[in-house]
């Protein structure tokens, strides 16, 4: 089965064409999503501008990431669902998307730029001093997943202008 046919077999799906076709099912799926996405980037951001060292500098970047860390991966873990649901009620529409495929890109850079950030630079910030100037692979790790999350933002934003 190639993606097409896997794509044209969810589109026929009984749970695709109930979001699909529902009055208030997408909308409320929508909601769900965009809360949840607000939530994941927002504590994001917290630790990021930590990170710059522009926000929250009587903090260790440490104790914001052991606190925000549980209510980012949950979110995250919402928005995920119902970004899929979302996806099912359209999945020729999305699949064709240059803007959603973008989007889908940009979060799997913040995924690595999170991978890359938990393995080789937040053990280096686990004994820095309160109120240090972060080291400059925390500076940079902060800065690329704000542009990359303002740009999964933008994206997702613009997905509802770009499809139907």
């Amino acid at each position: 089965m190639d993606i097409s046919s896997l794509i044209n077999a969810l589109q026929a799906t009984p749970l695709s064409e109930a979001i699909r076709e529902s009055d208030w099912l997408f909308p409320a799926i929508e909601s769900a999503h965009v809360i949840a996405i607000v939530l994941v980037v927002g504590s994001i951001t917290v630790v990021d501008l930590r990170l710059v060292g522009v926000a929250s500098r009587n903090r260790s970047a440490e104790e914001l990431i052991t606190e925000l860390l549980p209510i980012t991966w949950t979110a995250f873990a919402v928005a995920v669902i119902a970004g899929s649901l979302l996806v099912i009620g359209k999945p020729q529409t999305y699949s064709q998307s240059p803007v959603f495929l973008s989007k889908m890109g940009l979060i799997l850079l913040a995924g690595l730029n999170m991978v890359v950030f938990h393995r080789f630079v937040q053990p280096r910030l686990r004994h820095a001093p309160l109120g240090a100037a972060p080291p400059v692979a925390a500076r940079a790790s902060g800065l690329v997943s704000l542009a990359l999350w303002i740009g999964v933002v933008a994206l997702g934003r613009l997905i509802g202008f770009t499809t139907n």
